[in-house]
Order: C-alpha cells, then structure tokens, then sequence
C-alpha cells in the first residue's frame, strides 16, 4: 500500500504503474526521478511575469448538444494564441457571483427548442435575471447566439443575455452575433471580431489565428486524420441496416451499424454521430418545376443547380428570415402581409408541415430567379443521432437508431430529410460523418452510481450504450429503465437486448409503456408515478436521471412527473420541487438529450 503525501488519484496511478514494471525499469525509475529532483534544485527559476488582471479574459458557454461548447473552447484557443491569459467555463459550473470581477467576458450559448436555455445554463440565467445580480459596469462583454430560425423565438437565450447585462450596465466589447444551424461562417466572422477588439485594447493587432476551411469536404477514401469532423466528415461505410419495427408497424425505425475503421475518431456513451444528408432528388425536380427554373443552370460560383439544390441547401423547413427575404425581393404583398407580428400564430401554423415548394405554389412565386431564392436558403446541416452503441463493445462501430420521418400534409407526401437518406442507404455505401461530443450526457464518473434511464421511441438508443458499456467493463451499480412507445409487439426497440441484460443483473430494472395497447394511453411518465416511493428512494441513494426524446411533449412530461414524485415524497412545496431537480441538474444527477 503506497502512503504519504500523493493525492489519491496519484496514489492509484503509482499502485497501478509500479506492478508492471520489471526491476530494471524500476531502478531506472528511481534513477531518472533522483537526476530530475537534483536539476529542480539547482536550475535558477524562470522568470514568470504576473498576468495583468485587466487582460484577462473569461470564455463561459451554455450548451445542449456540444456545438456551443466546442465553439467556446475553439475561440478561447485563439485568445490564448493571441497572448491573453484566458479560462473558460460551462456556465453549469460558473459562479454567477463572480462576474462583479470580471473584466472581459465572451459567451457563447445556444437556446434549447423555442426559447429555453440549454440545461447546463439555467440557473445562471435565473441568476442574471434576478434581482440578486449586481450591476457590472467594469465588465466589457460579447454574446455568440447560437439557435434555429424554424422557431419563433431565435437564439432568445443569447439575446436576453445580451439585453441583460447592457441593462446591469456592461458594455459591449463586439456585437451579438445570432446563428443559424449553419453556424460556421457567422461564428468565424464573430470571432475575429471579437479578437481584433481584444487586441485594440491590447494596443496590439490581433493575430492572424484563422480557423480551419469550414467548407464541408467528404474525401474519397478513407485516410486516418485527426481533423475528420463537422466541417470535413468521414466517409463512414454503412456495415448493417435493419428494420427494427415488428411486422405489421405502420412506422419505419431502422437499426443502421457504420465503421469509422480508419477515421481516428473515438466517442464515450452519451456522444452522437452527427451526419451530412442530401435531399431527395424527386423533391429538387419537384421544386424546380414549381419555380419554373431551369434544371441545366449553374449558380454564379459554377455549381450546377441540381446538385447545390440536392446537396447544399435546406428546402425542407421554412424560416421567417427566408420568408421575409422572399417577401423583400418578389414584393409579394400576401407574404408580407403573413408576416405582420399580430399574425406571429397563423405564421407559425402555417410554417409547420410545409416546404419551399409549398411556399412558393401558394404565394405565386413562380419565376423568381433561381439565385435570388437560393441566396435566402441556409444551408443543410447536418442531423446529430445519439449513439446507440458503447466503443467497449463495438470499437470503431457506432450503431443508429433511426426513426423514418413519413407523413402526409397539406396534400402533399413529407419525409425527414436525414431519416429518408439513411433508410435507403445499403451495405457498402459510404456515408459522410463525425462525432459530436455530449459532455452533457456522458455516464457518471463513479460505475457504482445508480443510473435511472428515461427514454420514448428513439431515445432509448443512449441507454442501449451505457448498458453495453456497463455490460463490457463488470461491474457498475444498479439500473432502471423507463421506456415507452406505441405497441408492444411491434415498436418494443431492442427487446432482446434488454430481457439478455435483465437476466444478467446488469439492467436491474425494467419499466415499459406501450400507448396504443390499451384503452387508456400510458407513457413513461404513467410508469414513474406508478413507483414513485421506489424512485424517490433511488434519487436518496444517489441515483442519477437521464431523460431522452421528444422536447416539446415527452421531456416536459417527464419533468412535471419528477416534481410531483419529489414533492409528495419529500415533503416538498412546488418551489422547493423545484429547487430540488435544480440541484440535481446543477450536479450532473440530472441530464438530458432532447430533440
């Protein structure tokens, strides 16, 4: 047993180094360690200049998905390279105290669905908007807004921060800048400007860091690189694509396995894989038929137009800020008309279910110049599929689980852009990928924590990972799953999987809703209410919550469902509820993956 003064990660480091080495290993060791403690003694010290506190700079992100997170963590990069003293937080772990000492704050914050902050900002926006923050006028600020211009109130979370700290009295260092999915340029733009305001109050140019090219590129080949990610992507190859529905299932739901064999990439239970999709081919004719376009033309940087309608642009999801450029350059008074902000709700059923063909046919846009539209399109970004493997099991295999995108509306036949893509995708095609990170759904870091996983339909797939993941490595403390879908006999994903991990011991717990098999429909949230003692109890021993699927319906349900569990069996009023699953969000005890 090693004593003394080490810390007990260093402790367990050396007790795990020191059996494996032989005896001329370790009298090197000993060797090595004495010449390199003689050298400290003797080495005069470096002189180390004191950080000027007025230069420092503080990076804090608020993130769901890990897009805002990687952005912060790339722009505090570029701080650094530029000469400033730099830190950067998750605003889950920043004392909102602290901004009373700050000088030069960069944020960076995405907004979760239509207007929520991501989980990991809450409390620091109910902080900031409460009467307890102080006023900051010696704090010099910028705001990186990140959201989806489909919903009616856009990157609200960064622009309220934004409004809100000009209202303590901080002043803007650069500009807000509000991000659209295809965030990538936007971002790049702000970022330099903010640099070059650091290094004006530096009396110093800011340094050329650039980013990286932005433009995605799929390489022919796959060749091993550290630099595959969302702006190039991999080209996966498609190992396995099953049906996973039963036979009768008026749903499609496919169970697609991909190899990242030779691509570096490595991802952690919780992580998803995000993947580059093309539009259908019949839905671009269709739409250049509706438009009256010509399909041999090219767009002014060459590309031919066919080809940028399939691979570039989104045409699928209306936006105000495409409407209102369509309104702007057609005059179209029946558009601008929708447009009015008394008319926000009939603009937002209209959007709903409808596409850019759509748009066009029903507001005679026939004849609008092809570059005129596709200059207001954004372009396709990519889908992001939780992974619904663990790298313990599977090395270099991620598996999805896919739900096909398929209904009817307005007349005419819908599907999901990337869920269509990937249902039709057989072995042996390859299809362009990264990792996105989930540093807000990763298991705990302790295995013997309790883990009470609830999931509906596709969100069961991170489950399946942190299950094969405990399976793989032994061990892990107990396990209770929640999940729900439609029928029993067609739509129970992964049954087998499941009854294998049951008799193993390594799920402990399994808890089911199936909606449509009864005359009554029963969800998840039914199942937890019915064991709430034994919940409550599991949440006392330490058990962490995870939650995955719809964000609109399900997650929402789920949560009201948690307040009654914790009110009732804590003796708790609705505030205190509250403040209770605030702190299990605020230590990581409860997570969420919404979409």
């Amino acid at each position: 047993m090693i004593a003394g003064p080490l810390s007990p990660a260093q402790t367990d480091l050396a007790q795990r180094l020191l059996p494996t080495l032989t005896a001329e290993q370790r009298s090197w060791l000993g060797g090595y360690l004495a010449g390199w403690q003689d050298a400290q003694s003797t080495a005069a010290p470096a002189p180390v200049a004191a950080p000027d506190p007025a230069a420092a700079v503080t990076v804090v992100y608020g993130s769901q998905t890990g897009n805002a997170k990687a952005l912060a963590e790339q722009l505090a990069e570029r701080v650094r390279q530029q000469g400033l003293p730099v830190t950067v937080h998750s605003l889950r772990d920043y004392d909102p105290r602290r901004l009373t000492q700050e000088r030069r704050l960069l944020v960076v914050t995405s907004t979760q669905g239509d207007g929520d902050p991501p989980d990991n900002a809450v409390a620091f926006v109910e902080f900031l908007t409460s009467r307890k923050a102080s006023k900051l006028a010696q704090l010099r600020f910028a705001v990186l807004a990140l959201g989806d211009s489909s919903y009616e109130h856009f990157c609200k979370t960064g622009r309220d921060m934004d409004e809100r700290l000009r209202e303590l009295g901080a002043t803007p260092l650069h500009p807000r800048a509000d991000c659209d999915l295809d965030y990538d340029d936007a971002a790049e733009s702000w970022m330099r400007g903010v640099l070059a305001a650091l290094g004006a109050e530096a009396g110093a140019p800011a340094s050329p860091v650039l980013a990286p090219e932005r433009t995605p590129q799929v390489v022919a080949s796959p060749v091993a690189s550290p630099d595959y990610g969302r702006s190039r992507p991999f080209p996966a190859e498609i190992l396995e694509n099953i049906e996973l529905s039963g036979r009768g299932s008026n749903r499609s739901t496919r169970h697609v396995e991909i190899s990242l064999a030779g691509s570096g990439l490595t991802w952690q239970p919780g992580d998803a894989l995000g993947v580059h999709a093309r539009n259908r081919r019949d839905l671009v004719e269709e739409l250049i038929q509706a438009a009256d376009w010509d399909p041999n033309a090219s767009l002014d940087d060459g590309m031919p137009l066919v080809e940028a309608l399939t691979e570039r642009y989104e045409l699928t999801v209306l936006t105000r800020p495409l409407l209102a450029r369509l309104a702007e350059v057609t005059g179209a008074g029946p558009l601008s008309d929708l447009l009015r902000p008394e008319r926000e709700a009939e603009l937002r059923s209209y959007v709903a279910g409808r596409d850019l063909v759509d748009l066009l046919r029903d507001f005679s846009l026939r004849g609008v110049p092809a570059p005129v539209c596709v200059g207001a399109l954004r372009r396709l970004p990519p889908r992001l599929y939780s992974i619904a493997s663990a790298p313990a099991a599977y090395p270099e295999e991620p598996h999805l689980t896919v739900r096909l995108v398929d209904y009817r509306a307005h007349g005419r036949s819908r599907r999901g852009v990337c869920s269509d893509y990937l249902a039709v995708r057989e072995p042996g095609e390859r299809l362009p990928v990264f990792v996105q990170a989930n540093p807000n759904f990763g298991l705990p870091s302790d295995p013997a924590t309790p883990l009470i996983m609830i999931g509906a339909g596709t969100g069961v797939a991170p489950f399946r990972a942190f299950i094969q993941e405990r399976a793989e490595t032994g061990g892990g403390g107990p396990s209770w799953l929640f999940f729900g879908d439609r029928h029993f006999r067609t739509d129970f994903l992964y049954q087998t999987d499941w009854l294998r991990w049951v008799e193993q011991g390594v799920l402990t717990r399994m808890d089911i809703a199936f909606s449509r098999d009864g005359p009554n429909k029963v969800y998840v949230q039914h199942r937890m209410l019915e064991h709430e003692r034994e919940l409550y109890a599991w949440l006392r021993e330490g058990a962490s919550v995870y939650v995955c699927g719809d964000r609109d319906r399900m997650a929402p349900d789920v949560h009201r469902a948690l307040l009654a569990i914790v009110g009732r069996q804590g003796g708790l009023d609705p505030d205190q509820a509250e403040a209770y699953l605030a702190e299990l969000q605020r230590t990581r005890r409860y997570l969420r993956d919404v979409y």
